[in-house]
């Protein structure tokens, strides 16, 4: 149940939320709705979205039409809104979708339509690597993204999380599956170091940020309370699902020489090879710098401290809640009884008569 002193927070305002339908995007919409605002979910298959519907009040949620290619629908999605919330983004280039026409120019798309609707309440989505100078396209498009925001909005609020995890995640998820199926599971960079962050814990921060406790303009990084490298990370979940799996650590440079074997069977195959397996050359390019909270957005309380999450949930709090399905019986393995332990059931002997 909504408790009736977050309801006024947002009093009743609208606020659309750009790219809402997604991983992320459902849990923003359900932190914005306890705090009382009405929420208006812009995304490209609104019909595909009414499952986010029982997160709010009755009517308290609304998914509309909007596609950063149609300044119109975006215009349209923030007509009468108070606020806004970008988390439009891909992690991987494809077919039409890309990351200079997504991350960068979307944000510039909705950033100039808030600025012509008079909002100047607004949170930005980017990501910890964001660097104009970065080697990674993802990179510099995050970094595109963020400085289109501030151009046309300087009291926007940078939110650059780390790895995210969650239920609907695409990190422990990929792997566990991985384990599933295959007795080798691969990864590149095995010593880059990561600071995963819960996925609530994000959708908190947002809220928070919208509801004024943020610094005007400010670039927060976000990082949950543990450090670890990938191999650490791989091990962690392996340990989760109970799969006893090889892990093969892989040079930089064999990473790419996959990459350009999987991007080349994915082109062939018209997208039909296996999202699993997939690997491409910019992640393999992210991959060699580390993905945590920097010294200077510590040391200036730019984090989930500073926007009022003093306790962050940690990869042990939540990852095992939703990774047991990938044991080999689920949630009840460390309750099955050992065959050894079972009790015996006296056999009948051959002239003994059973009784029914």
């Amino acid at each position: 149940m909504i408790g009736d002193n977050n309801l006024t927070i947002g009093a009743g305002r609208v606020v659309t939320v750009f790219g809402g339908s997604g991983f992320v995007g459902r849990h923003v919409v359900r932190a914005l709705a306890r705090d009382g605002w009405r929420v208006r979910v812009a995304c490209r298959r609104p019909d595909l979205a009414f499952y986010l519907q029982p997160l709010g009040r009755v009517g308290q949620v609304m998914a509309v039409q909007a596609n950063v290619r149609h300044p119109e629908s975006i215009a349209a999605a923030l007509r009468g809104a108070s606020a806004a919330v970008n988390l439009v983004g891909i992690l991987a280039e494809t077919g039409a979708q890309k990351f200079s026409t997504v991350q960068a120019g979307g944000a510039r798309v909705i950033a100039e339509a808030a600025k012509a609707a008079g909002i100047d309440n607004m949170v930005h989505i980017s990501a910890i690597g964001a660097d104009p100078q970065s080697r990674s396209a993802y990179g510099r498009s995050k970094a595109e993204g963020e400085a289109a925001m501030h151009v046309e909005i300087p009291s926007a609020v940078i939110l650059r999380p780390s790895v995210i995890f969650g239920p609907e995640d695409d990190f422990f998820n990929r792997f566990a599956t991985m384990a599933r199926y295959f007795p080798v599971v691969p990864i590149v960079g095995a010593d880059t170091k990561f600071q995963p962050v819960y996925v609530g814990d994000v959708a908190q921060a947002v809220a928070n940020a919208l509801a004024g406790r943020a610094k005007p303009g400010a670039v927060y990084e976000l990082g949950g309370p543990e450090i670890k490298s990938f191999a650490e990370i791989i091990d962690y979940a392996l340990k989760v699902v109970q799969r006893e799996r090889a892990v093969l650590k892989l040079s930089f440079g064999a990473g790419q020489l996959m990459a350009v074997m999987t991007q080349t069977l994915t082109k062939l195959s018209f997208g039909l090879f296996p999202k699993l397996l997939r690997m491409t050359r910019d992640q393999v390019e992210l991959l060699k710098h580390d993905n945590v909270v920097s010294d200077a957005a510590r040391a200036d309380a730019r984090t989930l401290e500073g926007l009022g999450i003093a306790d962050p949930q940690s990869i042990e709090s939540i990852v095992p809640t939703y990774l047991y399905r990938y044991r080999k019986v689920g949630q009840y393995q460390t309750q099955r009884m050992d065959q050894s332990d079972a009790p015996v059931r006296a056999q009948p002997q051959p002239n003994e008569k059973r009784v029914a």
